[in-house]
């Protein structure tokens, strides 16, 4: 089986930047809201944050759907840019 690229695209740079837009918008720390995500029954560290919001990790489904909870928006709206949040 051939390795699956990493190579993140447009839609998930901009949801990338979105995420940290965001959350500096909010006043969060990136371990704040790793921690608010936790809470919301995904597990992540302030390092996988990082890495999502520097684009160097995919953000899945799941990290989508608990980032957009604790940043109290819709996924939606973290997917078409900080313009729709």
């Amino acid at each position: 089986m051939a390795a699956r690229s990493l190579e993140i695209g447009p839609a998930g740079i901009r949801t990338a930047r979105t995420i940290e837009i965001l959350r500096t918008e909010r006043g969060l720390a990136q371990r704040e809201l790793a921690a608010r995500v936790t809470a919301f029954g995904r597990p992540m560290t302030n390092t996988m944050l990082s890495r999502i919001e520097r684009a160097q990790r995919r953000c899945d489904i799941d990290d989508l759907v608990a980032l957009a909870q604790a940043l109290r928006v819709s996924p939606l709206a973290l997917l078409q840019g900080t313009s729709a949040a």
